[in-house]
C-alpha cells in the first residue's frame, strides 16, 4: 500500500473515531451517581475531558476553559450497560432476512461471530440509547446446536463503529431448552458439552495434527472452543435449575481454566453459597418470579438479593426485543423496593444501580483490570459515558435528558420518539367522526 493510501486509510477512520468529537465538559451541582455500589451524592460535579471521567463527587473543582452545565435538579450517572442483549442482530424479529441473531441451517455453532452482524443504525439501538444505555453486550441465540457462537461488546454511540471487542464470550445453553438441543435430555447435553470441550483441547494441543475420525465439531467451532478451555474466552452458560448449576460448578474439576458466567439461575438463590465458592458471577432477571418451567420451581424476586448476600457478582440482563434493555431501571427500581419489605431480600439504591451499570461492565471484560478500559462508573480514567436524567432514574417517571459516549454527546431521537412527536401535535381537523369524543 502507497503512503498516500495509508494516510487515506488513517484519515477515513479518524473521521470515524469518537475521540475526535468528544467534548470536555462538567455537570454541577446535580446528585452524581457514580456506579460502584455507593449512595448517590448531593450537590456533585463530573469532569469528563477527552473523552474520559476525570473526576466525580463532591467538592470537585470545574477546569478553567472547561464548559460548564448545571445539573441543579437532575441526577447524572455513568450510562447504563446492558448484558445479553440481542441488540443490533435484527430489524423485525419475525422477517427472517432481517433477524441475524441465530443460525438454525448452518453447519456452524461455536464458530459462529455475532460482531459482522451488529448494524449500528438498528433503530433498537438508538431507541436503547435514548434511554441511557451506552454499552452492551451481544449474544447470538441457539440455532441446532446446545453453542450458540461468539458474543461482542459494543457501544450505543450514533457512529458505524460499534463493535468495541468480537469474540468477547462463548455462549452456551443447558437445561431445558439444552437438553432439547442435544437430543432430548440433559444427559445427551453434557455429554455434547463436555465431548465438545475436549475436542478442542486435542486440537489446542496439536492444531496440525489429524482430527480423529469420530470427531463432532467441525475444525472451525474446536478452534473457537479452544479460546474457551485455557480462559481466554469466558464460557457463558445459560442455566436455571439449583442442580443444573452445580453440574456446570463441576465442569472446573475437569477443565480448571473455564471462565464461567452464569446466565438466568432462576433457582441461583438454592445454590448461592457454591456460586460464590466457585466466584462464578452471574447474569440474570430479577422479575422472572413466576415457575414458568420445572427448572424455574424455585422462582422468587429474592433471587438476587440473597445471591447478593451470599457474595455472588449479579447483574441484571438478559434483554430482546420484547424486554427492552431500556427497561433496566424498571428492574433494578424494584430490588429497591424489595429491600424496604421486612423480611425481604433486596438491594440498597447504590446496589441496584450497580447490577446495571458497572457489575455488568466487569463480567464484560471492561472493569478496567490490568489498565484495560473501564466501564458503568463515573471515576478518573473511565469511558466518558454519561446520563443526565430528569430525576432519580431507577423511578418510572424519570428519563434521560442528555446522553454522552466517550465525551460525545449523542442524538436521542429515533423512529418512536418521532412517532410520538408527530402523533402528539397531529391536526386533528380532519379526523372522521368515528374519533370524535
Amino acid at each position: 500500500m502507497s503512503r498516500r493510501a495509508i494516510l487515506a486509510a488513517a484519515l477515513a477512520a479518524a473521521a470515524f473515531s469518537p475521540a475526535a468529537f468528544a467534548q470536555d465538559f462538567a455537570i454541577t451541582n446535580a446528585t452524581v451517581a457514580t456506579g460502584d455500589g455507593s449512595a448517590p451524592i448531593a450537590n456533585g460535579t463530573v469532569v469528563v475531558r477527552g473523552g474520559k471521567v476525570v473526576a466525580a463527587g463532591a467538592g470537585v473543582a470545574v477546569p478553567a476553559g472547561v464548559q460548564s452545565i448545571d445539573g441543579t435538579g437532575k441526577w447524572v450517572t455513568p450510562g447504563l450497560f446492558a448484558a445479553v442483549t440481542d441488540l443490533g442482530l435484527l430489524d423485525v424479529e419475525g422477517v427472517k432476512d432481517s433477524n441475524d441473531s441465530e443460525a438454525d441451517e448452518s453447519p456452524f455453532n461455536a464458530a459462529l461471530d455475532v460482531s459482522p452482524a451488529v448494524n449500528p443504525d438498528s433503530e433498537h439501538i438508538a431507541v436503547s440509547r435514548e434511554g441511557g444505555v451506552t454499552r452492551a453486550t451481544v449474544s447470538p441465540y441457539n440455532g441446532h446446536s446446545i453453542f450458540a457462537g461468539q458474543g461482542a461488546v459494543i457501544d450505543l454511540g450514533a457512529d458505524p463503529d460499534a463493535v468495541t471487542r468480537a469474540r468477547a464470550f462463548q455462549f452456551v445453553q443447558l437445561g431445558e431448552q439444552g437438553a432439547r438441543l442435544a437430543g432430548g435430555s440433559r444427559v445427551a447435553a453434557h455429554v455434547a458439552l463436555r465431548n465438545a470441550l475436549r475436542e478442542a483441547r486435542e486440537l489446542a494441543a496439536s492444531p496440525n495434527a489429524a482430527r480423529s475420525p469420530d470427531a463432532l465439531l467441525t475444525r472451525a467451532d474446536a478452534a473457537a472452543l479452544a479460546q474457551v478451555i485455557d480462559g481466554r474466552q469466558p464460557l457463558y452458560v445459560g442455566v436455571e435449575r439449583a442442580s443444573d448449576i452445580r453440574s456446570v460448578l463441576a465442569l472446573k474439576t475437569e477443565f480448571p481454566r473455564l471462565d464461567l458466567v452464569l446466565v438466568g439461575a432462576t433457582e441461583g438463590w438454592l445454590v448461592a453459597g457454591d456460586i460464590a465458592a466457585a466466584k462464578v458471577p452471574v447474569i440474570t432477571m430479577p422479575l422472572r418470579d413466576l415457575p414458568s418451567a420445572f427448572e424455574a420451581l424455585a422462582a422468587t424476586q429474592f433471587n438476587v438479593g440473597r445471591m447478593k448476600k451470599a457474595g455472588v457478582k449479579v447483574a441484571i440482563g438478559m434483554f430482546n426485543t420484547s424486554n427492552q434493555p431500556r427497561y433496566a431501571p424498571q428492574e433494578a427500581g424494584n430490588l429497591v423496593a424489595l429491600g424496604k419489605l421486612p423480611g425481604a431480600a433486596g438491594l440498597t439504591w447504590g446496589e441496584a444501580f450497580a447490577a446495571i451499570t458497572s457489575v455488568p461492565a466487569e463480567i464484560s471484560g471492561m472493569g478496567g483490570r490490568n489498565g484495560g478500559v473501564r466501564a458503568g462508573v463515573l471515576a478518573p480514567g473511565a469511558v466518558g459515558d454519561v446520563v443526565i436524567w430528569d430525576g432519580d432514574p431507577l423511578e418510572l417517571s424519570s428519563a434521560p435528558l442528555e446522553v454522552f459516549i466517550d465525551g460525545v454527546k449523542q442524538p436521542l431521537d429515533n423512529h418512536q420518539s418521532r412517532l410520538r412527536q408527530r402523533y402528539k401535535s397531529l391536526d386533528r381537523t380532519y379526523l372522521p367522526k368515528a374519533y370524535d369524543w
